[in-house]
């Protein structure tokens, strides 16, 4: 089935009490997980989440929780860094206190893919006008780290428009397929689903 004949299949199930999210599940063919390291950020054309951030800055920011040099200390205590970690979706940091920044949280926020990077969360410096531009990029994106041979990410929800949603879905299968080693080859089906129902499987040309 089309994307855009899937969504106004879907729009035909029963409503529920809340804006269901989109989920596009991507089932791959091929791929060698212990050998091909797949990593992606998808920055979508639609945002359709807010995202919780917080930043590690020399600072305090009036834009975003903002955790300084000195309080790094409390968490050196586990609990504290496992809550922190829990609490938000992505982190920022100002490039000088990356060091610090890895050897205190690195343990936690590395395996929870939440790490700053350079391609998306590290500023040169601490201006509010880089952080508004961080800040827009961050709630319109989404990071990937493939970890099994299907791919299941959110691409909107059913009270955004039909368009939007067609652009976001256009927007994450061609980052997806840009980032698989055999590009088209490593795709075995492709579906569309809301939180409650059952996948449509798609066909895309």
């Amino acid at each position: 089935m089309e994307v855009k004949k899937a969504i106004e299949e879907l729009r035909k199930e029963e409503k529920r009490k809340f804006a269901q999210s989109v989920d596009l599940i991507v089932n791959l063919k091929g791929i060698d997980l212990k050998r091909e390291n797949v990593n992606l950020i998808i920055t979508f054309p639609h945002k359709f989440k807010d995202k919780k951030i917080c930043a590690f800055f020399e600072q305090k920011s009036s834009l975003i929780p903002t955790i300084t040099k000195p309080e790094f200390q409390r968490y050196k205590d586990k609990k504290e860094l496992k809550e922190l970690v829990k609490d938000y979706d992505f982190f920022i940091a100002a490039a000088p206190l990356m060091p610090a920044v890895a050897t205190t949280f690195g343990k936690v926020l590395g395996p929870a893919g939440k790490m700053p990077s350079p391609q998306f969360g590290i500023l040169a410096k601490e201006s509010d006008e880089l952080v508004k531009q961080l800040l827009e990029r961050i709630t319109k994106s989404l990071k990937i780290r493939l970890k099994e041979a299907s791919i299941k990410i959110s691409i909107g929800n059913e009270a955004m428009k039909d368009e939007e949603l067609l652009e976001n879905f256009t927007m994450a299968y061609n980052e997806i397929v840009n980032a698989l080693p055999k590009k088209r080859d490593n795709i075995k089906n492709i579906m569309l689903k809301l939180t409650m129902t059952k996948p449509i499987k798609l066909e895309v040309k």
